[in-house]
């Protein structure tokens, strides 16, 4: 607390001793210096600097190292006593020193002070909410029921995110978010959901949530970007930990980090292993009707899902320090992963009255190797003024999954099998990035500040589909559902920005270009598009700061949603042959407007953050089902003459023309004592869509549907950490998704419950921790579709229940080292910008 008291007395102080008498000429010198945290080498940012002066002790002057640790403070010549402060550290004191002329302190490290840290309400707990300007950073490394984890788990546990049950990410309801990883785009995030499904929880430091990023950012995604940051130890000398899990249903694995910390380089590692059985189950009831609406069959579609899969990952560093201003970071990021999926299906078909006609199943057996290789390297430079700063970067980035599945179909009651039908399916990717960033603080206090910088993505994708029907255990490839798919992605952009605070107002306004140069190729059919934009993409946010406990935001910026991956994938699914899924390659990018007021207020034990959010899109991705005029027919055992029709459904995405979102979200958390925390967040919002599709049925038949739909939804999350008896740690996170609705589908609210134990044991050198995630099973969508001849209701679990107890050890640490950050143990911070 004393550091409150401090800087008005230094401030004051500093206005009183800088009204010297026109006669003196001395010029003024300057005092700087670096702040660390001895235990962990981190930087303080905060740290106080005292500047006392001998012969008038009542004269004060000093100042506050940066977010790097460092200060630079003016003063005149003289002999002062110089103290440097931090909360819940021992200071640093030097007596009746003497300066003629400027002075660098060099590296001060202070240590924790056990006296005072009793005191302190908030102990070794990194901050777990920081509100900047333009976007939210969540630490994640307190978070009990995710170890043992993915990125996934971490992702759905994050206020304002939502992870569906395949694994599709959301920022407030909206799909369209853009994942980063340390900032940048990355091969890592994979081509599918389920591609972020293998990396671990254990490798992720904080996740940085921005609802409406700057000019600096990429303006791909209209929802938003998530960056996930990796945990990367900058702790001094020979440090880790160990990580092992094991869980039910069959969930194991380890992760080692290592780190090496000198005064010219440091190196370190993330490895991690992890073996994962992850069940799930799905059901269709299908209805049937002709074209004047009467019922013609029933088909109900049970699916059992097994998913095996090894993952291996390791993350390897290292930092080499020129000087004090310059330094260049490689690092290399290794992921494999191998598994063995089944999906059983069966098929029950029924007439117009529900009387049983056929039984059949449907096996799939599908192998999949993916592999992942990313090298990156930073090279950046500081100046002499702080926050002055030029940083270079360059990545490549290459990824290969394939997938070989085997499909086994039979009619009960028959002895001979349909034929063996086999999907190949092998994507590769090429992803390059290069980048440079520039920032120059200026103006008084370098409360100005200008910033500019360019990025360059060249990225190429290769899907290689191919289906038939195995004879003889050769692959008779059928041309009417193979093809290969080339697609690339040339984005240039350069962007500026320009930021400056004036007494209790912020303001940034930047303004990004991004000229895309895009190409689709479908090999076997020879059908080419190419398609080349330039956008610009500008930003404003508007902050006012009514005092240290109250801030209110106010932010525009334009994005968009390119599309890829599986959206323009045109080769349909084979694992049912009447539910289909395929993509379109003829997709536009989706444009957004999004508007944002936020607010933020601290008490002392509460802290309360809303936002009100409107997003005006046009040209956006939707889901549309509608039926192929295929039917698959089958034969029947009991009446071999009339064998049974099932028309094929495709589910495609299309650009639905108009949407628009208005949304509240409310954030609070009460720490009511020490190690307790109870967080509640509620995000409602009012969708409304408009839009027309036109196309020709299978009668010849042209067909206008109007997909106008408004949708009202919510979704909460109540998170809940207090200490037990015994030194025991409980955590619970309850999370509901209210009923929502598109063009076709309705889908029920879903419920989740996830709770979590943990005790530190072995003289707190290490943790001991159970985690339950979906309590209650309860984890499932169920949806009712409804087209111009078919009704489905459908019900998907995409993973049941898990238990997973965890061992994690640590070597050169104590038990709070790798969660303290220097920020005086608060629990939200508000800055003016940051990245």
């Amino acid at each position: 607390m004393k550091n409150i008291f401090v800087l008005p007395l230094l401030l004051m102080a500093f206005f009183m001793f800088s009204q010297r008498p026109s006669g003196q000429s001395a010029n003024p010198i300057t005092i700087s210096g670096t702040v660390y945290d001895k235990d962990t080498g981190q930087p303080l940012e905060y740290a106080t600097l005292v500047l006392q002066s001998v012969r008038n002790p009542e004269m004060v002057t000093g100042g506050i190292s940066g977010l790097d640790g460092k200060f630079s403070v003016e003063t005149m010549p003289g002999q002062y006593n110089v103290r440097v402060e931090y909360l819940s550290y021992k200071t640093f004191s030097l007596k009746a020193q003497t300066y003629r002329t400027s002075v660098d302190l060099g590296t001060i490290q202070l240590e924790i002070d056990a006296q005072q840290l009793a005191d302190v309400v908030v102990v070794g707990e990194r901050t777990t909410v920081e509100l900047r300007l333009d976007k939210k950073v969540y630490n994640v490394g307190q978070d009990l029921t995710v170890r043992g984890g993915s990125v996934t788990d971490v992702l759905d546990n994050v206020p304002s995110v939502t992870v569906d049950v395949e694994g599709n990410i959301s920022l407030r309801g909206n799909e369209s978010v853009r994942i980063l990883i340390n900032g940048k785009p990355s091969a890592l995030s994979g081509l599918s959901p389920q591609a972020l499904q293998q990396l671990p929880a254990e490798s992720i430091e904080r996740v940085e949530v921005i609802t409406n990023p700057s000019a600096r950012y990429d303006a791909e995604g209209t929802a938003g970007i998530l960056n996930i940051i990796l945990k990367q130890s900058k702790t001094a000398g020979i440090n880790g930990s160990v990580n092992l899990f094991a869980g039910y249903p069959d969930n194991y694995g380890g992760a080692l980090s290592l780190n090496l910390r000198r005064e010219k380089f440091n190196i370190f590692t993330t490895t991690t292993y992890r073996y994962r059985d992850a069940p799930g189950n799905a059901e269709f009831d299908q209805e049937n009707f002709d074209e004047d609406g009467n019922t013609v069959s029933f088909q109900d579609e049970i699916r059992d899902y097994q998913r095996q899969d090894n993952s291996f990952n390791t993350n390897i560093g290292f930092e080499y320090f020129f000087s004090e201003t310059s330094s260049i970071t490689n690092s290399l990021v290794i992921r494999n992963s191998d598994g063995e999926n089944t999906v059983d299906i069966d098929f029950f078909n029924f007439d117009e009255v529900r009387n049983p006609t056929i039984q059949r199943n449907r096996f799939t057996l599908e192998d999949e190797v993916d592999e992942n290789v990313q090298y990156s390297v930073n090279y950046k430079k500081t100046f002499e003024r702080e926050g002055h700063e030029f940083t270079m970067d360059y990545q490549y980035s290459t990824g290969n999954e394939i997938e070989n599945s085997i499909i086994d179909e039979i009619v009960i009651g028959e002895d001979t099998p349909l034929p063996t039908e086999q999907t190949i399916n092998d994507e590769s990717q090429i992803n390059q990035l290069a980048q440079f960033d520039y920032i120059l603080p200026f103006g008084k206090e370098n409360l100005s500040q200008f910033e500019m910088g360019y990025r360059g993505t060249f990225n190429n994708f290769n899907t290689d589909f191919d289906f038939g029907v195995l004879e003889d255990g050769v692959l008779d490839r059928d041309p009417n559902f193979s093809n290969e798919l080339n697609y690339k992605e040339y984005v240039n952009a350069a962007y500026m920005q320009l930021g400056t605070k004036v007494k209790k107002f912020s303001i940034l306004s930047g303004l990004r270009m991004e000229s895309s140069d895009i190409g689709i190729e479908l090999v076997d059919t020879d059908d080419v598009t190419n398609k080349k934009y330039t956008d610009w993409f500008p930003s404003l946010f508007l902050g006012y700061e009514f005092t240290e406990m109250e801030q209110l935001t106010i932010s525009y910026s334009r994005r968009l949603r390119r599309p890829r991956s599986r959206f323009i994938n045109p080769f349909p699914s084979r694992s049912s042959n009447t539910n289909l899924f395929q993509g379109n390659p003829d997709l536009d990018p989706t444009y957004t407007n999004a508007f944002d007021i936020g607010y933020l207020k601290r008490w002392d034990k509460i802290t309360f953050t809303t936002s009100a959010y409107y997003n005006r899109s046009t040209g956006v991705f939707q889901f549309i089902t509608q039926e192929t005029g295929d039917f698959v027919e089958i034969e029947n055992p009991d009446d071999p003459a009339n064998p049974i029709f099932v028309p094929v459904q495709v589910r495609t995405p299309i650009n639905l023309a108009t949407d628009k979102r208005l949304g509240m979200e409310f954030t609070t958390t009460y720490t009511p004592k020490r190690d307790w925390r109870l967080t509640w967040n509620l995000n409602l919002f009012q969708q409304q869509l408009r839009g027309d599709y036109t196309y020709t049925d299978f009668f010849g038949e042209e067909i206008t549907q109007n997909f106008d739909a408004d949708n009202f939804t919510w979704f909460t999350r109540i998170s809940a950490k207090v200490p037990l008896p015994g030194s025991i740690d409980f955590q619970s996170n309850v999370f509901y998704r209210g009923p929502n609705k598109d063009a076709q589908n309705t889908n029920k609210g879903i419920l989740s419950t996830n709770l979590a134990f943990s005790k530190d044991v072995i003289k707190d050198k290490a943790t001991l921790s159970l985690n339950v995630s979906d309590l209650f099973n309860s984890r499932k969508r169920r949806t009712e579709t409804i087209t111009n001849t078919v009704a489905t209701y459908s019900e998907f679990q995409w993973r049941e229940r898990q238990f997973t107890l965890s061992f994690l050890y640590r070597f050169n640490q104590q038990q709070n080292q790798r969660n303290r950050t220097g920020r005086g143990g608060n629990e939200e911070e508000y800055e003016f910008e940051g990245s």
